[in-house]
């Protein structure tokens, strides 16, 4: 149970009163919350089944593709220590995503073979006619041109379209209700992410700055989608996300709820799965400084991660 100091200092870290981050977070034990898996989505099991295979042979086959490509663990190795994260969790986000959203290739060259297939290509993002850049140059996003950094500047245009366009008509175009990304950021076919790191390219523009300041790759630009897609395909470049989103997930929840997640593979996996570990970890604060719930909980994907740690850990 919280103590009563911690609740006042968690309730003006919410209200911008008092900075939170700057007291010790508390530590997550290892290990799962839950002693059974949670439920797996029916859309993954569909997925699985369809392609004629097993989540435990996804698994499998993913698990050795690790271990047998000493060059891609240097990378995630390499890349991990550049923002201060352990590799773990990195394989732990591969590991589930190639488990239980797509299927593993054989080796790490068919992902640059796939990358090298999307060069070239002129497609752009956007909805119907109208291109993203015109979107967000609309009035209703006028207060996030005032962002200077990428994460801010399209967390600020998301909460635009989520609260002013999302389900509703706006000066004569009746917009879907559905996420962002995939309205405008999703130009060959719904919910698609893509290679090594299953990232989606309005996560990849968020992160940019973060990118180009711990691995010096350039910034990316919301006109110019087949660069996007280069950086979220091209496996040294998509392993920097994977590892940007994972940090970032990290510092918000010791930032906003006073929780540090980095020893527990499990949550990050579950973070890197659910994604919006900003507006998360303001809803775990809350409840943390009501009583009503002490750690955040893993879902079935880090579950996973978790329940195998010890033969993921021994990839590395």
């Amino acid at each position: 149970m919280l103590n009563i100091t911690r609740i006042i200092i968690v309730a003006l870290g919410l209200a911008g009163l008092y900075p939170a981050a700057g007291v010790a977070a508390d530590k997550v034990p290892p290990g799962n919350r839950n002693a059974e898996q949670p439920a797996i989505p029916g859309a993954s099991v569909r997925r699985t089944k369809a392609g004629r295979t097993t989540f435990d042979l996804k698994y499998e086959k993913v698990r050795d593709l690790l271990r047998n490509d000493s060059s891609l663990i240097a990378k995630i190795k390499k890349t991990s220590s550049a923002y201060g994260i352990a590799p773990i969790h990195m394989v732990g986000a591969i590991v589930g995503e190639h488990t239980y959203n797509v299927d593993a290739y054989d080796s790490l060259q068919s992902y640059y073979v796939k990358a090298a297939s999307y060069a070239g290509n002129s497609f752009r993002f956007g909805y119907k006619d109208e291109s993203i850049s015109d979107f967000v140059g609309r009035p209703e996003f006028a207060d996030c041109n005032g962002y200077q950094d990428s994460y801010r500047l399209w967390s600020c245009r998301e909460d635009v379209w989520q609260d002013r366009f999302r389900g509703q008509t706006v000066g004569g175009t009746s917009y879907p209700d559905n996420r962002f990304s995939a309205v405008f950021f999703q130009p060959f076919y719904a919910g698609q992410t893509f290679g090594l790191g299953q990232i989606n390219p309005l996560t990849a523009l968020m992160l940019s700055d973060l990118v180009h300041e711990k691995s010096g790759y350039p910034k990316l630009d919301e006109n110019d989608a087949a660069g996007v897609y280069k950086a979220i395909m091209d496996p040294d470049i998509s392993l920097a996300f994977m590892a940007a989103v994972i940090r970032k997930s990290i510092d918000d929840y010791k930032e906003i709820a006073d929780v540090d997640i980095s020893g527990n593979p499990g949550l990050t996996a579950t973070l890197f799965n659910i994604g919006n570990s900003q507006q998360r970890a303001r809803a775990l604060a809350t409840r943390r400084a009501s009583g009503a719930a002490n750690w955040p909980e893993e879902n079935y994907y880090g579950w996973l991660i978790n329940d195998r740690l010890e033969e993921l850990e021994s990839l590395l």
